[in-house]
């Protein structure tokens, strides 16, 4: 596929500065990838292991890392620094990171670098999320769709990032998930034994953690971690489809969805309820959302033929 330039448009999404626990955690967040930022901008092609074009509003990333991925020092630099730069870029609504190895998407974190950890004195607890759960934390929070296409092994660090986007496909008889830490003495420390119980369940996040077993593609789909596990030639076309979709619809409606879906892990549900009702009310000022409204009505919305047909429906308003 030629993928070719952006067409700008805007995708914001703010975090209220109140009181409540999640709106806090997103405002820490969002102070700790200031903090991230590196002081000189990267262009798209300043960048070694990533490849990235961008059309219509999504940024396709290709991790290009040979000869099997691994989460080196240098790609987790370069993944860090992307999120952070295109958390505030307002011409990109969805990112999906791929790659084009068809045996690996991520292999793992670098374990020759974990090696070289420091050690010495006691272990400390710190105050606030940095390093890698940082950069996972800017793809789970930037107000844009995040998709991950799994298109061969995934393991490790490179799970743990996958599972802190917002979506993840996989190819069936191809992806294979694995977080072989614990065999190597360590246990999975970039968000892997917080996301996978909230994705698949305690137990088979016990299984997959304690077991540093092999999970094939359909038991992903089965238990949770993947969306979809699709046929290997129609993966690519799948995502791409997918992502170009929903850069279409209106940028803050995408941005403050995501967030309210967001709270359900941070929120208990009355506050959630109430958090949803105020981004609700945002969205219906929007200048995107009364020209939206009626022009749903307008190619059929809440006729019988219409409404039998709600996906292909929802994907031509505002293309009339």
């Amino acid at each position: 596929m030629d993928i070719i330039k952006v067409h700008p448009n805007v995708c914001s999404g703010k975090y209220r500065t109140n009181v409540l626990l999640g709106h806090f955690e997103a405002a820490q967040t969002k102070r700790n990838r200031e903090n991230l930022r590196m002081t000189n901008h990267l262009a798209d092609e300043d960048f070694e292991l990533l490849h990235i074009d961008r059309t219509d509003g999504v940024a396709f990333v290709t991790i290009d890392a040979p000869p099997i991925n691994v989460m080196t020092p240098a790609l987790f630099r370069e993944l860090a620094k992307f999120g952070a730069q295109v958390a505030e870029d307002e011409s990109v609504r969805v990112v999906v990171l791929r790659s084009d190895d068809p045996d690996f998407f991520i292999a793992h974190f670098d374990v020759s670098a974990i090696l070289g950890f420091p050690t010495e004195g006691p272990a400390e607890r710190p105050e606030q999320i940095g390093g890698f759960h940082l950069m996972c934390e800017t793809y789970r929070t930037m107000p844009k769709a995040t998709i991950v296409e799994i298109g061969g092994r995934v393991g490790g660090g490179g799970s743990e990032l996958s599972m802190s986007c917002d979506m993840r496909f996989g190819a069936m008889g191809k992806t294979i998930v694995n977080q072989m830490e614990v065999p190597l003495g360590i246990l999975p420390g970039g968000t892997g034994t917080q996301r996978l119980p909230r994705l698949v369940g305690r137990g088979r996040a016990m299984e997959i953690v304690l077991g540093g077993v092999d999970i094939d593609a359909e038991t992903a789909e089965a238990w949770g971690y993947l969306n979809r596990a699709l046929p290997p030639e129609d993966l690519r076309a799948f995502v791409t489809d997918l992502a170009f979709r929903i850069s279409a619809f209106p940028p803050q409606a995408v941005a403050l969805a995501k967030e309210a879906v967001n709270n359900a892990d941070t929120l208990p549900l009355r506050e959630g309820l109430l958090e949803e009702q105020y981004l609700f009310q945002q969205l219906l000022r929007t200048p995107d959302a009364a020209p939206a409204m009626q022009s749903f009505l307008d190619i059929g919305g809440q006729t019988r033929e219409g409404e039998t047909r709600m996906g292909q429906l929802a994907g031509e308003i505002g293309r009339s």
